[in-house]
């Protein structure tokens, strides 16, 4: 008997996921969309299997603007195990080597102005980087290291909320592209007792706070009472991340040209930069750019149903 193919929603919007333990991030969005039945769906930049908290999720048309979500910055609380090095530097690792730990919270605090800051830091290999093609891990896996190279990132709080015995806890709001396991590790090499990360919990994705997010538990439990269109009170407006961008709104026939994709005059848009456009209705209908003659010149546009 032929399989009947699923006929999809067209969906539009983001949902703050509260992701769970053990899922990958893909597996989530693959998760959270079969619920909606959503056609298009796409994620903002991985968490960790090991990793929970917030992970915003973009559907339909909200996925032409998940990479600035992506660019934001993040914050997360993680829970670092001294003394013991791991092969991932995470709880999921080989353990490598154990230590005595003889460390006070005055120890800790004295190092955390060294990685506040713009910082250079190491991406570790159990990453999803690529090298010649093949993401690190995958060569982590297999028994390579290859040589990375240095990147610039920006920490810019670190404080250590606890310290329990051989746990310290931390909270860490750094840039894009910033690893907490290479942060946690490098703290404990100077410390001088190796340290891995036994918990990881991401507290905000640019606008995005664990306050907005929705556990998977009571998406499957709104499924199995309304159906998929139960969790569309979920979704947040697809131009939610950018919602401290500047604003312009267009007149009916300014609106009908720059759709078009035509650039357009607008009175009062800012003279650089991006930002998000308007109709007349005050509808959001994408993102425009200021050119240098003044106009405003359409970057990504929603497409009307």
């Amino acid at each position: 008997m032929a399989q009947v193919k699923r006929i999809r929603r067209a969906v539009h919007g983001v949902l703050i996921l509260d992701k769970p333990r053990g899922f990958s991030s893909n597996a989530a969005l693959q998760k959270v969309r079969w619920l909606l039945n959503a056609e298009k769906a796409g994620h903002t930049g991985s968490l960790d299997p090991l990793a929970t908290g917030v992970l915003p999720l973009c559907f339909g048309e909200a996925t032409k603007f998940s990479q600035y979500l992506l660019d934001a910055d993040k914050a997360y609380e993680t829970l670092a195990q001294l003394g013991v090095t791991t092969s991932t530097g995470d709880a999921e690792g080989e353990v490598l080597e154990r230590r005595d730990v003889a460390v006070t919270r005055a120890d800790i605090e004295a190092l955390l102005p060294r990685f506040r800051g713009d910082i250079q830091q190491v991406p570790p290999m159990y990453s999803a980087l690529k090298k010649d093609g093949q993401p690190l891990y995958k060569l982590a896996r297999a028994g390579e290291v290859v040589e990375r190279e240095a990147r610039s990132v920006t920490i810019s709080q670190l404080e250590l909320l606890a310290l329990d015995n051989d746990q310290a806890r931390l909270a860490v709001s750094c840039s894009k592209g910033t690893y907490i396991r290479t942060l946690v590790e490098d703290l404990g090499q100077m410390l001088g007792c190796g340290a891995h990360v036994a918990e990881l919990r991401r507290t905000q994705a640019g606008p995005f706070t664990l306050a907005q997010a929705v556990s998977l538990e009571t998406l499957e439990q709104a499924h199995a009472e309304g159906g998929s269109e139960a969790l569309d009170r979920f979704l947040l407006p697809v131009d939610c991340g950018l919602q401290d961008w500047p604003v312009i709104q267009l007149t009916e026939h300014s609106a009908y040209y720059w759709l078009h994709g035509q650039p357009v005059r607008a009175p009062g848009a800012p003279e650089q930069g991006l930002m998000r456009v308007q109709d007349h209705a005050g509808r959001f209908i994408g993102i425009g750019e200021a050119s240098d003659d003044g106009r405003i010149a359409p970057r990504r546009l929603i497409r009307s149903e």
